[in-house]
């Protein structure tokens, strides 16, 4: 089937006694987990049964849509103390590679979008681990995995994935659903240590700063387009208002088509207001899409920005 490939998509679990995940009570019971509790009708007292009432009605919007063929459920790894181990006094969350490994075999419209902090000790043989249960990338939140991609002893890690052929994702812009400690180092110029190990790198969230104001990454995105082949972004999240902006300055800019890539953020929302943009016919096609990722797709091809950017050739398919 073809169609877009979601490459950011969230998988989200409760801990149970075997699936290697954690959430924090702070997370449990902030907006953000409340929100999604309620949006997706899970019951949080009874954590297998959420996950699984999370999985299908992920595998079904998925199924649903007009405009998908797969999506990218990704991992989300935890933050490391400086001897590589898990800190977990400071992690609010960990969806582990595992769960999503089993997760993707529920469907063959999932692809394993893997979590390795570059921090932990074990990083290099967790890359080539998650490699082997076919991830097709990694994804990583530097804000709140509280590591900088910039640093020199990251290199290491980069070239493994280099080696592997694993591309990276990471989260572009201020972070406030996890708590974001520096927030620099969410900027796309912290990618360029990993682009010149040769690593594929994708910026999340169309480059845009995650504020209501300024878009200021987005000339720093084109020098590194400019610079670098392997550098990529994705769109998710871009129709939510505090990154909108980035957006539609974005849809003045087709010719950079070809290095953008579909992507939701699911489950946050996927707002068909930014269509009106390109007439009253490409919001009404994005307000009765149907679904998340028809939203999505109906807003960006309204605007003139459906992504082009080749998922076989910047995925580890």
């Amino acid at each position: 089937m073809s169609g877009y490939v979601d490459v950011h998509c969230h998988v989200a679990a409760l801990p149970t006694k075997d699936n290697g995940c954690r959430i924090s009570e702070k997370m449990l019971k902030s907006p953000a987990a409340r929100m999604v509790a309620t949006l997706q009708g899970l019951p949080l007292d009874r954590p297998e049964e959420a996950n699984e009432k999370y999985l299908a009605k992920l595998i079904s919007e998925i199924e649903s849509s007009k405009k998908l063929s797969k999506a990218v459920a990704l991992a989300m790894d935890g933050v490391y103390d400086s001897s590589g181990r898990l800190d977990e006094a400071h992690t609010e969350f960990v969806i582990s590679n595992d769960y999503v490994a089993s997760a993707c075999r529920k469907s063959p419209r999932l692809l394993m979008g893997a979590s390795v902090n570059p921090k932990r000790r074990d990083a290099l043989d967790e890359l080539s681990r998650v490699a082997s249960l076919g991830a097709v990338l990694n994804k990583v939140l530097p804000n709140a995995m509280v590591f900088d991609p910039a640093d020199k002893a990251l290199g290491p890690v980069w070239k493994k994935m280099a080696d592997l052929g694993l591309p990276l994702l990471s989260h572009i812009g201020f972070e406030f659903t996890l708590i974001g400690h520096d927030q620099s180092v969410g900027f796309p110029e912290r990618l360029i240590p990993a682009l010149e190990q040769g690593v594929k790198v994708i910026a999340a969230h169309g480059c845009s700063n995650g504020v209501f104001f300024g878009e200021p990454h987005l000339k720093t995105m084109d020098e590194m387009m400019a610079k670098y082949p392997n550098f990529y972004v994705d769109l998710s999240a871009l129709t939510l208002p505090n990154r909108v902006g980035a957006l539609l300055r974005l849809a003045r800019r087709p010719e950079l088509a070809g290095r953008f890539l579909f992507g939701t953020d699911y489950p946050l929302p996927c707002l068909s207001y930014p269509a009106l943009a390109g007439g009253l016919g490409a919001f009404w096609g994005a307000f009765t899409a149907g679904n998340k990722f028809d939203t999505q797709a109906a807003v960006l091809e309204g605007l003139g920005l459906a992504p082009a950017a080749d998922p076989a050739k910047v995925l580890r398919l």
